[in-house]
């Protein structure tokens, strides 16, 4: 977001979106390796890192757990639908709730899409039954365990190593 326009996305130049790369790759990495990472001095690097946390490019900085590693065994996406004029007070609600991790109001089949980590299904059973579908509002939920998962950090828009190639289908014949 520009600071002139907090509507408005920021500009992001090349150096910008190295920066940001990089620290979403480390956030921890220091302002002088990422100055000679991106080839500018350290002072540089800290006007920008300032600018784009000022512009709320960068909102914080934080780490990543792994669930399973913490004891969160158990993952879910919840999908629900909800009358439209609860949705703020559903939002809300379910930010507030232990263990939901992500919530979205999404278009489509249902309304709202929240990832939910959980010690076991037991207490994931719990959370919906007894928290989620007694909330007002909530017409229906459904929940899709998760099996498996990768993490991917997205591409920035504009990114100039961004190239993506057309896939090619295999023939049979290519088996």
């Amino acid at each position: 977001m520009s600071a002139a326009n907090p509507n408005q996305p920021s500009t992001l130049d090349d150096t910008d979106r190295r920066i940001v790369h990089l620290l979403q790759q480390d956030g921890r990495m220091s302002m002088r390796d990422l100055a000679a990472a991106v080839h500018v001095s350290r002072a540089h690097v800290y006007t920008r890192v300032k600018r784009l946390l000022d512009d709320g490019v960068i909102r914080r900085f934080t780490i990543q757990v792994d669930p399973e590693r913490v004891g969160f065994s158990t993952s879910a996406y919840l999908t629900m639908k909800v009358e439209q004029n609860s949705w703020r007070q559903i939002r809300d609600s379910l930010a507030a709730l232990p263990w939901v991790e992500h919530v979205a109001l999404v278009s489509g089949d249902f309304d709202v899409l929240l990832l939910v980590r959980s010690a076991s299904n037991k207490t994931l059973r719990d959370l919906v039954f007894a928290h989620i579908q007694n909330m007002p509002g909530v017409r229906s939920t459904r929940t899709l365990l998760v099996f498996d998962e990768t993490d991917h950090l997205p591409a920035l828009p504009g990114d100039p190593e961004l190239v993506l190639e057309p896939q090619s289908r295999t023939s049979e014949s290519d088996e």
